[in-house]
This record gives C-alpha cells, sequence and structure tokens, in this order.
C-alpha cells in the first residue's frame, strides 16, 4: 500500500489583522510557533506514519472478515487528511482549554485563526468537523502509538539541531528531572454503598424500558414504578441518619429497615433485567435495532448484573453489620472498574477515587516522563524506582539527578542513585538529616526549592488540559486522554520558551 504522504492545502484566505488585542496576537503568535513545532520537530509526520500503520491494520481485518476495502490513492489522501486534522484539532483543544466537543466546533466555526491552524476548509464555504468527528479524533490512535509519538518529541526536544530548526537556542536540558505523584480522579460520585443500588436499579430500568420502547414487551408493571420506588426510598435513607427529634434515639434500625427494602426492590428488578436481557438477546430482529446496537444494551446491562449482587452484599456488610469492607474489595462504581481509594491526607481531599499518576518534569516545565497506574499503586518510593531506569533510557545518558519529595525517598532508591553516580535531590525522611542537609549542602536547597514549581506543573497538567476530572470513561481512554493532554502541555511550554528567556532578559536588564 501506498504510504507517501501527499497532502494538497486548502485554498484559504490570509488570516485578518487584529489590532487592540494583546490576547489574541498572544494567542496567534502560541499557534504559529506550535504549527512550526509539530512540522520541523518531525511530531506531525511520525503521527501520519503511524495512522497509516492503523489504516493498513483496520483494512487487513475488513479484508479478512469478507467486506469491501477502500485503498485507493483518493482514501488513502483522504484518511490523511483526516489524520492531519485528528492531531492538530485534539492538540487546539487543549491549548485553547475548550471544554466539550460541540464547544469545540462552534470554536472551530467562528475563529479563522483556529481553522488555519487545522488545515480546514476556509473559502467559500467554510467546512469544520462536528462533535462526533472531534470526538473520534481524540481517539485516532491507541495509547501505544501515542506513547511511540511522545518518546518522539521527547527525543527531538533533545536534539541540538531540532531544537535550534524550532527555534530554541539550546536542546531540551535533560540533566536533572523533578518527579511527583498525584491522583487522577475519575469522574463518579462519592461511593456511598446504598448509593450503588441506587445506580443499579436505575440502570436496568433504563435499559428495560428501551428494550420495551423497541417493541419488545413482557409481562411486567409499568418499568417507572421502580424509580419512583427507589427514589422514595433514598429519600428515606438521606433522612434516616442521626437522631430523632427527642434527641434520646438514634435511627439505625429505621436505616437498616429501608436498606432491607432496597435489597428486595433490587432483586425484583434483576429478575426482570435477566428476562429482558434474554429476551432482546433472541429476539432483536423482531426490533428496529441493528444487531451492534443490541450489543451496547446488553453489555451495559451484564455489567450491571453481574456487579450488583456483590454491590449488595457489600453494602450488608457496612450497614447490617456494621463491618469495614477492604479497600481492595470495595465496589467504587458500577460503570468505573479500574479505580481505587487513594489516602492523600490533603485538606479538602483526605481521600480520593481514581488512578494514581506519575510525573516527571525538565527544568524547563516539560513533562519528560509520565504514567497513569491501572493498579494500586505501590507506593511513591517504589514508582520512582520503577520508573528510574526509563527515565535513564529516555534521557540518552544525559540524566545525573531525580529530585522529589520525602514519599519518594527510601534506602533502596538511595543505594540505586549512589552506584549510579546521581545526585540524589530526594528529600531525607528524617527530619535531622533533612535540616543538616538543607543548611549545609546548597545543590540540595536550590533543588528542593524548584521543587515547588513541580507541584504548579501538576495542577496546570490536571486542572487545565485535563479539565480538573477528565469526562472519559474507562481506563485506556483516562490514559489516553493523557497522553493527548501531556502532548499538548508539552508543546505549548515548548512554543513559549523564547518568550519566558525574554522576559528573563528583560528583567534583568532592568
Amino acid at each position: 500500500m501506498n504510504k507517501t504522504i501527499s497532502i494538497q492545502e486548502f485554498l484559504s484566505p490570509a488570516l485578518p489583522q487584529v489590532i487592540g488585542c494583546k490576547d489574541y496576537a498572544d494567542e496567534e503568535q502560541l499557534l504559529k510557533r506550535v504549527d512550526r513545532i509539530l512540522y520541523m520537530s518531525g511530531v506531525e509526520t511520525l503521527f501520519l506514519d503511524l495512522s497509516m500503520e492503523e489504516f493498513e491494520a483496520n483494512a487487513l481485518k475488513m479484508k479478512a472478515a469478507g467486506e469491501k476495502v477502500l485503498a485507493g490513492p483518493a482514501a488513502i489522501e483522504r484518511y490523511q487528511r483526516h489524520s492531519r486534522q485528528a492531531l492538530r484539532c485534539t492538540v487546539l483543544k487543549g491549548l485553547v482549554q475548550v471544554e466539550g466537543y460541540r464547544e469545540m466546533s462552534a470554536s472551530l466555526a467562528k475563529c479563522p485563526l483556529y481553522r488555519w491552524f487545522c488545515g480546514l476548509k476556509d473559502f467559500e464555504v467554510i467546512k469544520v468537523p462536528g462533535k462526533s468527528t472531534l470526538h473520534d479524533y481524540a481517539h485516532w490512535l491507541p495509547v501505544e502509538k501515542m506513547d511511540a509519538l511522545l518518546l518522539a518529541f521527547t527525543k527531538a526536544m533533545g536534539d541540538e539541531d531540532r531544537a535550534r530548526m524550532i527555534g530554541l537556542e539550546n536542546e531540551l536540558d535533560r540533566a536533572v528531572i523533578w518527579v511527583d505523584t498525584t491522583c487522577l480522579k475519575a469522574n463518579i460520585h462519592f461511593p456511598v454503598d446504598w448509593v450503588l443500588l441506587r445506580d443499579g436499579v436505575r440502570t436496568l430500568t433504563a435499559n428495560i424500558l428501551t428494550i420495551r420502547n423497541h417493541g419488545l414487551v413482557h409481562r411486567i408493571e409499568d418499568p417507572k414504578i421502580f424509580l419512583r420506588q427507589m427514589n422514595a426510598l433514598c429519600m428515606a435513607m438521606t433522612a434516616g441518619g442521626g437522631k430523632k427529634a427527642d434527641g434520646k434515639k438514634d435511627r439505625k434500625k429505621e436505616r437498616k429497615a429501608i436498606f432491607r427494602k432496597m435489597k428486595t426492590l433490587c432483586g425484583v428488578v434483576l429478575k426482570h433485567a435477566v428476562r429482558y436481557r434474554a429476551i432482546l438477546d433472541d429476539c432483536w430482529e423482531e426490533t428496529d435495532l441493528t444487531r451492534p446496537e443490541a450489543e451496547v444494551i446488553l453489555r451495559a446491562m451484564d455489567n450491571v448484573m453481574a456487579q450488583l449482587p456483590e454491590a449488595k452484599k457489600q453494602a450488608h456488610e457496612r450497614i447490617i453489620g456494621g463491618r469495614k469492607v477492604s479497600s481492595k474489595d470495595k465496589i467504587l462504581s458500577l460503570y468505573e472498574n479500574d479505580i481505587h481509594v487513594i489516602v492523600r491526607g490533603k485538606a479538602g481531599a483526605a481521600v480520593e477515587f481514581g488512578n494514581t499518576l506519575f510525573l516527571g518534569e525538565t527544568s524547563e516545565g516539560f513533562i519528560f516522563d509520565y504514567e497513569l497506574l491501572k493498579g494500586c499503586s505501590p507506593g511513591d518510593a517504589k514508582l520512582v524506582e520503577q520508573r528510574y531506569p526509563v527515565m535513564k533510557e529516555k534521557s540518552g545518558g544525559h540524566l545525573c539527578g531525580v529530585v522529589g519529595d520525602r514519599g519518594c525517598e527510601n534506602k533502596a532508591i538511595r543505594r540505586m542513585l549512589e552506584e549510579d553516580g546521581m545526585f540524589n535531590g530526594l528529600c531525607p525522611r528524617n527530619p535531622q538529616e533533612f535540616a543538616h542537609r538543607m543548611e549545609n549542602d546548597e545543590v540540595l536547597a536550590a533543588a528542593l526549592s524548584r521543587r515547588a514549581q513541580t507541584e504548579g506543573r501538576v495542577a496546570i497538567l490536571k486542572n487545565i488540559f485535563l479539565e480538573g476530572t477528565p469526562r472519559a470513561k474507562g481506563f485506556k481512554n483516562r490514559q489516553l486522554q493523557v497522553a493527548w493532554a501531556v502532548l499538548a502541555h508539552n508543546l505549548w511550554v515548548v512554543a513559549r520558551l523564547p518568550w519566558i528567556k525574554e522576559k528573563k532578559a528583560l528583567a534583568e536588564a532592568a
């Protein structure tokens, strides 16, 4: 198959000259620099190559399945054009911090600068991707290929010739890496035990209603009655805490009685769901649904039906038995499986629910290394120990030291850094040793003072480029969203480096 990349640019008018708005001028200059970085660093070319690999793999699968494959020159050119737009539209969404795909589509329609950056048709008829297309763009490549893209970008920034072509004075400084971990929250409500039962009833009832609306009806009372009953029980459960008006008798017995009613209602709904699931699986051809559409409903029902008995048992242990449930055995959400209880011990976030995110940044703020953990975190120190060989390899032999807080330090890491002749910038756990080193080691004191910027880097990536709590469902989608956020962040950092140096020069001159 032909892999030659030859994309004909659309004819478009010159960008309008805007006077009087500094923010627009700064954004225009930023996007022009990012455009240059994407092209000169080889990121865009590699993205198109990786996209063509996906195109070929999908074509082989379709051919093996006996489906018609469009793989002529026109189809390849169209796919390459969409690949380029996928890269630029998704990066732009992170750079301009637009929350949703619908809002992003509207921004592209309104702004000529954005259309220029994404290479969209902008002459006579303006054509922009809709929200569904932008969603597909954000899932254009799998996580493994996005990691390869980020690694290539990191290596390109470490090459002096490539850095000068981009417009930088020097290559990326890879001597010292500042490391930290944080919790990437999952998009779930607070995991109250009995609320899981409510979620299960709501989901199964909604699926039953969907099946009935498509023509498959079985003997049952109006399913909406189950929703009303569960809502009434939830309100009673919420009001069933604390003490009575006389202040003498608590209401634990009332809460237990309400919970038993919830369990009974869950059992009734579960039995109806099992029957309706079997009817849809056997008789889907009698509806106006396609088999893939029916499969979506079946998977949603299977997911909840498989977990609901365990959720009932978990809530029974907590509410009826008054016994604790181990964190590793808890169901935190019926819809997100790969999330964990992460004890942070911080004000306003003593406990968080999500996945541990490891970050390592350079002195310029470039995110050099990252990892989103699917399983439980082994601890910050163990995590740094695991990522150290990866960072060492990525640096190409330029790594000279690692800096982190006291949670990242232990004897094994200290010994490993000493054996490699590395600078140990990890904060000592012993308070006396910490005070002594801070007083006598100026390099360590400067490195740990600089570590405050790493806290800010974590906040920028999470709150701006990941929009606080990612909306992506499923671990793989959250992992992919993190990869895109890191790419957009690093492009933003590299594009702003000349500005930062200019400001420092002006400050020193003043």
